[in-house]
């Protein structure tokens, strides 16, 4: 892996940390470059997604826990498979966000969400 993926995978930690973690929009909104785009379809464009977001579990998921499982760097695409948790005891969701970076911002953003069953079909995890 090439210094610049580190940097940007370094990144993205850091924000994710700041983001889900310390529910901290301010620090975590360091790392977005003002020209942000979200693709995802359930949030707003821009910084705004973001920021509604956090305010969305500091009120109504207070308790949730996330956990990064692995990131994936390819240019400037850093890729992310992580486990979410908003209602403790509940399996959660598997997620795999996409993030586009450009000097160390990131610049634009894709995620696919799975919701994860009680019961799954077998027994290998999904992480």
């Amino acid at each position: 892996m090439g210094k610049l993926q580190e940097e940007n995978i370094n990144a993205i930690r850091a924000y994710r940390h700041a983001a889900f973690d310390e529910l901290d929009f301010g620090q975590a909104s360091q790392y977005l470059a003002p020209s942000y785009l979200q693709h995802s379809p359930g949030s707003p464009d821009g910084t705004g997604g973001l920021k509604h977001f956090i305010e969305l579990l500091k009120t109504k998921f207070p308790t949730h826990t996330h956990k990064d499982h692995r990131y994936f760097a390819d240019g400037d695409y850093v890729i992310c498979h992580s486990h979410f948790v908003r209602v403790p005891g509940s399996p959660g969701t598997a997620v795999i966000d996409v993030y586009r970076m450009a000097e160390g911002k990131v610049v634009e953003h894709w995620d696919v969400i799975q919701e994860l069953p009680e019961k799954p079909a077998n027994n290998n995890g999904a992480f």
